[in-house]
């Protein structure tokens, strides 16, 4: 039977920790979830201030990066070179600001941010996967 890392509450309480401090170090008010590989959510937390919205934003990105194994922003490319047929797949979350978590290899999960400008979004979702080393 072959085996692969998984992300523990652990790991996932440092790239949230992590996270929040890139965040918090330019004062801007997001949600960040963190997903396992299947796009199921292991942690949700919403900053004072942050949009109601970034909390359905912030999971739907996390979900699109884990499931299909690459940044979410992949998909917002697609859609704006002008592949409008794309919109027709069965995702959500096809935004900047979703990025998978490899290690060895493996997909392992991935962090969806939302609140600010989407690169801003991907900029705290790297920070926190970037605290698991």
């Amino acid at each position: 039977m072959k085996q692969k890392p998984y992300l523990s509450l652990e790991d996932v309480k440092r790239i949230a920790a992590a996270a929040e401090a890139e965040a918090a170090k330019h004062q801007w008010a997001v949600t960040i979830a963190i997903v396992d590989d299947g796009g199921h959510l292991l942690w949700l937390q919403r900053h004072d201030g942050a949009a109601a919205s970034s909390a359905v934003i912030a999971p739907a990105k996390a979900k699109v990066a884990a499931m299909g194994r690459r940044e979410s922003k992949v998909y917002e490319d697609i859609v704006n070179n002008g592949r409008a047929a794309f919109l027709s797949v069965p995702l959500e979350g096809m935004l900047e600001g979703g990025v998978p978590v490899v290690v060895d290899g493996h997909c392992i999960g991935a962090v969806g941010v939302s609140g600010v400008k989407s690169a801003e979004d991907a900029q705290v979702a790297k920070a926190g996967i970037a605290a698991l080393g």
